[in-house]
C-alpha cells in the first residue's frame, strides 16, 4: 500500500470520526448551549483528554511505535509479542495507581488546575469534580487502546486503530439522543454524558484489542517488570507525553484562564471541534503513518527514502491545510451557523465562536505540520528536542494568553494557540533542516507559493459568492437553506482550488501518481510477515 494510499485510509476513518463529533457537538449545542452545565461538563472531560493526549497518544505514538518496529525487524512477530505483553504488563500496573492518585486529588486538581475560576461557585466547583472523577478512568482503556493501536499501524492494520475513536462519539450521541427523548435536565444530561465516555472508552479497547489478536498477536498479563526495553520506553516516552500533548496542554491553560467568564470554555470548546477536523484527517493520518514508515526505512539503512517519506508528508499536508486555514478563515460565522445555531445556541453565541474559529484557522497549517514533523525526530529515538520546542511552545501560549484574555477575552486565547502552534512548527523544520534530516527541495518551496496563490483564487471567489448569497446564509433561512448553500458554496471553492492548483502546478500529477501506484521492496516483504497481499 502506498503512502498516500495510508494517509486516506486513516484519514478517511478519522473524518467518518470526526462527523460523528459534529453531530455530537451539535447535539450538545442545542442542549447545553454555552451555560453553565456545558462549562462543567467541558471542563471535567478535559483532564481525562489531556491525560490521553500524555500518556496515551503522544508516548505511545512516538516512543513505543519505533521500538515494537525495531522488535520485529530483529526476532519478528515472536520478539515484538514478548516486548508487548512486557509493556503491557508495566503499563497496566502503572496507570492502575495514577487513577487511584488522581481519583483521591481530585478536589485539588479542579482548584489548581482543570477551572480555578470555579472555586468561588461551591455547587459549580464540586459538580466538576465529581463528573470529571467518573471519567478520569477513561485514561486507563485510552492507554491501553493507544499502545494496542500503535501495535495496529507498525503491523500495516491501519483501519481498527483508526476506526476506534467513532465509539466515543456513537455512545455519547446515544446518551445525547436519551437525554434529549426524555426532557433531561442540563444536569442529568451532563451526568449521561459522563458515564458515556467512560463506556466508551471500555468499546474503544475491545475494538482494537479484537484488531490485535486479527493481526495474529495475543496479548497476555504478566507480572510488571522493568527490563531493558521497558527501561528505554519509559526514557523515550516521558519527553514523548509531554510533546505530543502540547495542543491539549495549551487548551488547558487557556481554559485554566477562561474558567474566570462564564461560557468562555464552552465557547472554546466549539470552536475547537471544527478545527480538529481537518487537524485530524491530515494530521493525525499523517503522523500515524509516517512514523512507522519513517522508523522502518531508518531502521533498514535507506536514509533517502526518508527524506523523500518526510518531505512528500509535507507536501501533502500543506495542500490540504493551505485552502482549508482560507476557508475557516472567511466562513467561520456560517460554519458555526449551520452547525450550532438552534436551541440554547444564540445568534450571539454563533458571532463569539465563530470569531475563536477563525483565528484557529490561521493556525491550523502549523498544527498540521507538527504532526508531520515530530516524526522526524522519534523516528530516530529523539524525543527530547520536540520535548524543549514544546516548553518553549507552552511558556509563549502561557505568557500570551494572560496577557490578551483581559482584551481580547476568548478570542485572547485562540490567537495565543495558533502563535504557539506556528512557533513549534518553525522550530522543529529548523532543527530538522540543520540537522540534515530534512532535504531543501527548490521544487517543494515553489509548489508551496503556487499553493498559496491558488488559495487566494478560492479564497476570492468565496468572498464573491458570500456577498451574492448572503440572504441565503443569515439566520432567518431555513436550516435546509442555509446547509445546503453552504454545502455548494464549499464545493465550488473546492473545485476551484483543485483546478486551479494542478493548472498552475502547484501539484505534480506525475508524483501523485507514483505514490498512488508504487510499493517499495521493504514494504512488500514486511507485509508478507503480516500474511497481507
Amino acid at each position: 500500500m502506498s503512502l498516500v494510499k495510508k494517509f486516506v485510509t486513516v484519514g478517511g476513518a478519522t473524518l467518518g470520526s470526526r462527523v460523528f463529533g459534529f453531530a455530537r457537538e451539535t447535539l450538545m449545542a442545542a442542549a447545553l448551549g454555552t451555560g453553565p452545565m456545558a462549562d462543567v461538563f467541558y471542563a471535567a472531560f478535559r483532564f481525562p483528554n489531556l491525560f490521553r493526549r500524555l500518556f496515551a497518544e503522544g508516548a505511545f505514538n512516538a516512543a513505543f511505535v519505533p521500538l515494537f518496529a525495531k522488535e520485529i525487524e530483529a526476532h519478528g512477530i515472536d520478539g515484538a509479542k514478548r516486548f508487548s505483553e512486557e509493556v503491557f504488563g508495566v503499563l497496566f500496573s502503572v496507570l492502575f495507581l495514577i487513577t487511584v492518585v488522581m481519583e483521591l486529588a481530585m478536589p485539588l486538581i479542579v482548584r489548581w488546575i482543570i477551572a480555578p475560576g470555579f472555586a468561588d461557585d461551591a455547587d459549580k466547583f464540586d459538580l466538576t469534580v465529581r463528573l470529571a472523577a467518573v471519567m478520569f478512568p477513561y485514561l486507563m482503556s485510552m492507554s491501553l487502546t493507544a499502545m494496542m493501536s500503535g501495535m495496529l499501524n507498525s503491523l500495516h492494520h491501519f483501519f481498527a486503530a483508526a476506526v476506534a475513536p467513532i465509539f466515543l462519539n456513537l455512545v455519547m450521541i446515544s446518551a445525547l439522543f436519551y437525554a434529549i427523548y426524555f426532557g433531561a435536565d442540563p444536569l442529568a444530561t451532563a451526568w449521561y454524558l459522563s458515564w458515556s465516555v467512560l463506556v466508551a472508552g471500555v468499546l474503544q479497547l475491545l475494538v482494537v484489542y479484537i484488531g490485535v489478536r486479527h493481526a495474529g498477536i495475543n496479548i497476555g498479563l504478566r507480572f510488571p517488570r522493568f527490563t531493558p526495553n521497558v527501561k528505554r520506553l519509559l526514557l523515550l516516552a516521558v519527553p514523548a507525553a509531554i510533546t505530543g500533548g502540547v495542543t491539549q496542554i495549551n487548551l488547558v491553560i487557556g481554559q485554566a484562564i477562561a474558567s474566570s467568564k462564564e461560557g468562555a470554555i464552552a465557547a472554546l470548546q466549539y470552536a475547537d471541534r471544527i478545527y480538529q477536523l481537518p487537524l485530524g484527517v491530515v494530521g493525525v493520518a499523517v503522523g500515524i503513518v509516517l512514523l512507522p514508515e519513517l522508523a522502518r526505512a531508518l531502521k533498514s539503512g535507506h536514509v533517502k527514502e526518508a527524506a523523500n517519506l518526510q518531505n512528500r508528508s509535507i507536501e501533502f499536508v500543506l495542500f490540504l491545510t493551505l485552502p482549508a486555514a482560507v476557508a475557516i478563515w472567511l466562513l467561520s460565522d456560517d460554519i458555526i451557523r449551520v452547525l450550532y445555531e438552534r436551541g440554547a445556541f444564540t445568534q450571539n453565541n454563533t458571532t463569539l465562536v465563530g470569531s475563536i474559529l477563525a483565528i484557529f484557522g490561521l493556525g491550523l497549517p502549523g498544527f498540521v505540520l507538527i504532526k508531520a514533523l515530530q516524526p522526524g525526530f522519534y523516528a530516530r529515538e529523539d524525543t527530547k528536542s520536540p520535548m524543549r520546542f514544546t516548553a518553549v511552545a507552552v511558556f509563549v501560549n502561557s505568557a500570551l494568553s494572560i496577557l490578551l484574555f483581559p482584551i481580547l477575552h476568548e478570542r485572547g486565547i485562540a490567537l495565543a494557540e495558533a502563535v504557539a502552534g506556528w512557533l513549534n512548527a518553525v522550530q522543529l523544520f529548523v532543527t530538522l533542516y540543520r540537522r540534515g534530516h530534512l532535504t531543501w527541495e527548490w521544487a517543494l518551496a515553489r509548489r508551496t507559493i503556487l499553493l498559496l496563490v491558488a488559495s487566494g483564487a478560492m479564497g476570492g471567489v468565496i468572498v464573491y459568492l458570500l456577498h451574492r448569497w448572503e440572504p441565503l446564509l443569515s439566520s432567518a433561512s431555513t436550516l435546509l437553506t442555509k446547509t445546503g448553500t453552504l454545502a455548494l458554496l464549499i464545493l465550488v471553492a473546492m473545485v476551484v482550488y483543485f483546478v486551479v492548483a494542478f493548472v498552475i502546478g502547484g501539484v505534480d500529477l506525475a508524483m501523485v501518481r507514483r505514490n498512488l501506484n508504487r510499493k517499495r521492496p521493504a514494504e512488500s516483504s514486511a507485509e508478507a510477515i503480516n500474511g497481507e497481499p
